[in-house]
């Protein structure tokens, strides 16, 4: 069994989240959030899969999952690197949080055409090397190589800045590629 979700693996501001086995819960307050936050992993991941299923609750809000990336600000635990997107318009894009913007987005069609908006959507993303490959509830939105993807770095889970709202990742599984 892998340590991955381990409560002393992770670290932000502990207010936000919540681990439970291996569910994740971020809340934003009420009034909302003035910046965006993450759940931090203390370990480095290179190669890895991870799949999860993921609900941002009433269509609300935007979340993401950052891969091989860092932290550059303890106070709020803000992250630079490449993000998988959760939210809007943005479900399934690979952007670079902090990190020079969007680097693939996921077809506009597809994203209307599968993402549920309140409800639990499956979700898949593969790291190795350069390559990522995103899915969404079996459709691939993101496959390719990515120059300037870092050699390792953490994963976290996001909370964006803006009105109240809660995310959960549920059935999280996690695995290195060796």
């Amino acid at each position: 069994k892998s340590d991955f979700l381990a409560a002393d693996n992770w670290e932000g501001l502990k207010e936000y989240w919540k681990i439970d086995g291996n569910t994740v819960v971020g809340t934003a307050p009420e009034g909302g959030l003035k910046f965006n936050t993450f759940l931090c992993s203390k370990k480095k991941y290179a190669d890895f899969e991870l799949k999860f299923a993921v609900r941002l609750k009433g269509g609300v809000g935007n979340s993401g999952v950052q891969i091989r990336s860092k932290i550059h600000n303890m106070e709020k635990f803000a992250v630079t690197g490449p993000q998988c997107d959760i939210g809007q318009q943005y479900w399934g894009s690979l952007y670079g949080e902090n990190f020079g913007g969007m680097m693939k987005a996921a077809p506009a069609e597809e994203v209307k055409k599968i993402v549920k908006q309140d409800d639990f959507n499956t979700y898949s993303i593969r790291c190795v090397g350069k390559h990522v490959t995103i899915k969404i509830n079996g459709e691939t939105m993101v496959d390719g190589d990515f120059e300037k993807m870092p050699a390792d770095g953490i994963i976290a889970f996001q909370l964006h800045a803006g009105p109240q709202m809660e995310v959960t990742f549920k059935d999280i599984e996690f695995k290195e590629v060796k």
